[in-house]
C-alpha cells in the first residue's frame, strides 16, 4: 500500500455519502484527545506539587487507555461500534467524576493511578472507529490513502489545540478545569457519532468462532507495526513530560502545553505534503526509518538554551510525527487480518500509549533526579533503538496477510 494521495482525493475522501456527519461529530469528540490526559497531568502536578506523581497517575490513564482500545475495537468488530460508544461515554463521565472528587480530597497516590486507569480504559475510542468506517465508504486506492492521512493529520490538529488549552486553562482559578472541559467534548462527539446513520446501521459479518486471544497481533506484520507504534508513543512520552517541566523551570507554566502545541504546527504541515509525496516509498521501511529520524530531531531538544530554542527544536521534530502515524494507519491495510481492522488500529493505539505511559513515567524520574536535558536523549535512545528492532523485522510487513473485500454498510 504505497499509494500517494493528491489534493483532489482529500476532497473525494470527505465528500463521500455518509462521511460528513460522522466526521464532524469525531472531530468533536477527539478535539481533546490529547487534552484529558494532560489536564489531568497537569491537574495532579498542580494538587500535589509533584512531577513524579504526576506522571504515574497520568501513565495509569495510558495504560487504560491502552486495554480499553483493543477491547472496544474487539467488540465494535462483532457487533458494530453504537452500541460499545454509547457504554463507554456513560462509565467514562463516571469515572471522571470521580477523579476529579479524589484529587480535590487529596487521596492517596495509588487510588488517583486507579481512578486514572479506570478514565483511560473507558475513553469513547472514537478514533479507532472512524478510522475503521474508511474501510466501508471507500475502496483501497488514493483515496482511502488521503482518508487516513486526514485521520493522521486531523489528530495533530487536535494535539495543537488541546495541549494548548492545557497549558492556558491549568492557570485558571481552578486547575481541574481542563479535564471537565475536555471530558465534556468527548462524551458530546462520541455519542453523537454513535447515533449517527452511517455508524448506527453499520453490521459487521459473521466471524467463525476461535482465534487466537491476542486477535490481529497474533500477526508478525501487526506485531512489526504495534512495535513501531510503540516506539513512537516512547518518543512522545519523555517529551511530554520533559517540556513542562522545562517551562515550570524556566517560571512559565502555561508555556509547557503551548510548546507541546508547537510541534504540532509543522506536524500538520508537512504531514500535508508529506501524504501526496510518502518517503521512503516502499511501506516496509517506512516506520523504521521515519522513527529513527524522529529520534534524531529530539537531540536537538537537549541543546541548553531558552524556550524560544526549545520551540524551535519542536517545530524541526514535529515534521515527523504525522509521516509516522500515516504509516502506522498504512501498513495495517497490509497485516490486519480480515474483518479485524478496528481491532488492529485499537492495537496501534494500545502500543502507542503503553510507549507512553512508560516515556512519561521513566522521563518524570529523569527530570525530577537528574535534569529536563536527560530525558530528550533518553527519549533519543530508546527512539534509535526501536527503530532498529523494526528494520530487522521489515519483512514481516512486505508479507503481509491476505485481504477481503470489506462489507458495504446495510
Amino acid at each position: 500500500m504505497s499509494h500517494s494521495a493528491g489534493l483532489a482525493d482529500y476532497r473525494a475522501a470527505l465528500t463521500t455519502p455518509g462521511a460528513r456527519g460522522p466526521v464532524l461529530a469525531s472531530l468533536v469528540g477527539r478535539l481533546p484527545i490529547a487534552m484529558v490526559g494532560l489536564s489531568l497531568l497537569l491537574y495532579v502536578q498542580d494538587s500535589t506539587g509533584s512531577f513524579a506523581t504526576a506522571g504515574m497517575v497520568s501513565a495509569g490513564t495510558l495504560v487504560g487507555v491502552a486495554i480499553g482500545s483493543v477491547a472496544q475495537g474487539r467488540l465494535m468488530d462483532r457487533v458494530g461500534p453504537s452500541r460499545p460508544l454509547l457504554g463507554t461515554v456513560g462509565l467514562f463521565a463516571l469515572f471522571v467524576t470521580l477523579g476529579i472528587t479524589a484529587v480535590e480530597q487529596a487521596a492517596a497516590t495509588w487510588l488517583l493511578v486507579v481512578l486514572g486507569f479506570a478514565i483511560g480504559s473507558t475513553e469513547p475510542m472514537i478514533g479507532s472507529a472512524s478510522r475503521a468506517m474508511w474501510t466501508r465508504l471507500v475502496p483501497p486506492g488514493p483515496v482511502r490513502t488521503a482518508a487516513y492521512s486526514y485521520e493522521a493529520i486531523s489528530m495533530e490538529v487536535f494535539f495543537i489545540v488541546g495541549p494548548a488549552l492545557s497549558g492556558v486553562l491549568v492557570a485558571a482559578p481552578w486547575a481541574g478545569t481542563g479535564v471537565v472541559l475536555g471530558a465534556a467534548f468527548m462524551i458530546l462527539g462520541g455519542v453523537a457519532f454513535a447515533l449517527m446513520p452511517t455508524i448506527r446501521s453499520y453490521r459487521p459479518p459473521v466471524r467463525a468462532g476461535g482465534g487466537s486471544l491476542l486477535g490481529p497481533l497474533a500477526s508478525p506484520g501487526m506485531k512489526t507495526v504495534a512495535l513501531a507504534a510503540a516506539g513512537f508513543g516512547v518518543t512522545i512520552g519523555f517529551v511530554e513530560v520533559a517540556v513542562p517541566a522545562a517551562a515550570t523551570q524556566a517560571g512559565s507554566p502555561p508555556m509547557g502545553g503551548v510548546l507541546l502545541g508547537v510541534w504540532s504546527v509543522s506536524s500538520v504541515l508537512f504531514g500535508v505534503y508529506y501524504g501526496t509525496r510518502p518517503w521512503p516509498r516502499p511501506l516496509h521501511l517506512r516506520m523504521p526509518v521515519l522513527l529513527a529520524g524522529f529520534a534524531l530531531l529530539l537531540t536537538l531538544l537537549a541543546i541548553p538554551t531558552s524556550l524560544v530554542w526549545l520551540a524551535i527544536a519542536l517545530l524541526a521534530a514535529g515534521t515527523l510525527v504525522t509521516p509516522q502515524a500515516t504509516a502506522h494507519s498504512a501498513a495495517l491495510e497490509q497485516v490486519a487480518p480480515p474483518g479485524t481492522i478496528t481491532e488492529a488500529f485499537g492495537w496501534v493505539i494500545t502500543a502507542v500509549t503503553l510507549g507512553l505511559a512508560l516515556g512519561q513515567s521513566v522521563s518524570g524520574q529523569l527530570v525530577e533526579h537528574v535534569g529536563v536535558w536527560s530525558a530528550y536523549l533518553a527519549a533519543a535512545g530508546a527512539g534509535l533503538l526501536i527503530a532498529f528492532a523494526v528494520y530487522l523485522r521489515r519483512h514481516t510487513v512486505l508479507a503481509g496477510v491476505p485481504t477481503q473485500p470489506v462489507p458495504a454498510l446495510v
